[in-house]
């Protein structure tokens, strides 16, 4: 579990590439610190294993499904990626429930200014998404814990504090570059739950036996406050 709050940006240092399957070295001196073999370390938003690692690097291993569906094979050396260590029990969380589960990518579609912000205005890859992606809502952008500032016509927006942009690779992305998207894991749950209650309604209706009594469905939700 990550909280979206990237504690260091890292260079590529090696890309060992075999078909859809990679195997990234990353040099870095903060998420290092501390480092156990196993440990997971988010990567532009994408929860990785350490297999290797000494003071000033480690190494992740990439299997076919993330190649697929994230921004890490487009990754060169030389690339900045976000990282960030899984959250500690004991720590702040300064940010959102982050799983490193990447739901697509995502393209930069625009960069503005804002007075003192940056707006990045981005198209899902999948606009299935977009059932997930809520104005005020939460989001995860190559690991960034976010706020959508609006989300219409297949597009969503962003506005980056200073701060958020000297300290993340955004600040080396421009229009047309992609991105990893994670949407708030909340929505994922309720959908599930409403789908979970469907079905067994449906078993209700025609008339088996398996136990309904803990269906949830929307006249649920509603009634105990969750819609």
């Amino acid at each position: 579990m990550f909280t979206g709050l990237v504690e260091e940006i890292g260079t590529m240092k090696s890309i060992s590439r075999r078909g859809e399957a990679m195997v990234l070295g990353i040099s870095a001196r903060v998420i290092t610190e501390g480092l156990k073999l196993g440990d997971s370390i988010a990567i532009n938003g994408v929860c990785l294993t350490a297999t290797s690692f000494d003071s000033s690097s480690f190494a992740v291993d990439v299997m076919p499904q993330t190649y697929r569906h994230t921004n890490l094979k487009d990754l060169k050396p030389g690339s900045r990626v976000n990282l960030e260590r899984a959250m500690a029990a004991g720590g702040r969380f300064g940010g959102h429930l982050v799983q490193g589960h990447v739901d697509g990518t995502g393209m930069i579609i625009r960069v503005r200014e804002d007075q003192n912000a940056v707006v990045y205005e981005i198209e899902p890859a999948q606009s299935s998404m977009f059932k997930y992606i809520i104005p005020q809502g939460s989001i995860t952008v190559d690991g960034i814990s976010l706020t959508v500032v609006q989300a219409s016509a297949g597009r969503f927006s962003v506005s980056i504090i200073p701060h958020t942009l000297a300290e993340t690779v955004l600040a080396y992305k421009r229009s047309g570059d992609t991105v990893n998207i994670e949407c708030d894991v909340l929505g994922k749950y309720v959908e599930h739950l409403l789908k979970f209650g469907k079905s067994q309604n449906q078993i209700a209706q025609e008339g088996q036996t398996e136990d309904t009594s803990n269906g949830i469905d929307l006249t649920f939700l509603s009634e105990h406050g969750f819609a």
